[in-house]
């Protein structure tokens, strides 16, 4: 057994993949959930080669059982929780809110909303029965929890629902010592914001290039709030480009 282990959903690319770079690197052992388990992999042998502990989990978070599958490995392989990073998240085509199809819906709504709520359960489940009691969870909201972009109504809605289930959690959570937080990321590196450099949708009908940052800055603030003792807890923090047009007017 190790003593802090974390569970990192989303964890092969992007800023999954960063965050479980960056817990394993400050002394988690930590469990990759994805979907597709060969980038799982190749994260996990990078913790190793490392001197660190990992462990790869293929999982699906909209199905229940999958979820409730993730969990178990990873008390088995090491004996209890500390951390859930409830990052895995997918998006809708950018077409006319009228136009989007119910599937395209529903499969947003399935991962972004449901998929979070089913493993910050299960965290909730496995986090009171431990001993010592309690753990940290920190659900990815993106700035879209706070302003949309055009046409990503899917999206956009289900950040914003996070945020009410972050909040809920917070509460709910105090009595078992879990604390729940929510980390809101604006344009880190990552293969879904590769097309920024070229010009992406704003407001006003224009298409405009957006900076971006490397998700190395993200992973240092999970890192940062994972650590915190249990009494202390950031609810929210946001971390961004700097001169993205996000604050303002554009």
């Amino acid at each position: 057994m190790t003593d802090k282990v974390a569970i990192v959903t989303g964890a092969g690319t992007g800023v999954g993949k960063a965050a479980a770079l960056g817990l394993g690197a400050a002394g988690y052992a930590v469990v990759l959930a994805g979907r597709r388990k060969e980038p799982l992999d190749a994260v996990a042998a990078e913790i190793t080669a490392a001197g660190g502990k990992a462990l790869a989990v293929s999982a699906d978070v909209s199905d229940p059982k999958s979820v409730e599958a993730l969990f178990a490995a990873a008390v088995e392989a090491f004996g209890r929780l500390d951390v859930l990073f409830n990052n895995a998240g997918t998006g809708a085509p950018p077409v006319l809110l009228e136009d989007l199809t119910f599937e395209q819906w529903t499969t947003v709504v399935d991962v972004n909303l449901t998929g979070m709520f089913l493993c910050l359960q299960q965290a909730f489940r496995v986090m009171k029965a431990q001993r010592p009691i309690g753990g940290r969870i920190i659900n990815n909201g993106s700035i879209s929890a706070h302003a949309p972009r055009p046409n990503s109504a899917p999206y956009t809605a289900t950040k914003h629902a996070v945020t009410g289930l972050t909040k809920s959690a917070s509460l709910d959570g105090r009595k078992y010592d879990i604390a729940c937080g929510q980390l809101d990321i604006g344009n880190a590196t990552t293969p879904m914001t590769e097309r920024m450099a070229s010009g992406v949708p704003q407001a006003n009908g224009e298409m405009m290039p957006e900076p971006t940052i490397d998700p190395k800055h993200i992973a240092d603030a999970i890192v940062y709030m994972s650590n915190l003792p249990l009494d202390a807890n950031v609810q929210t923090i946001t971390v961004m480009a700097t001169k993205m047009p996000f604050v303002g007017r554009g």
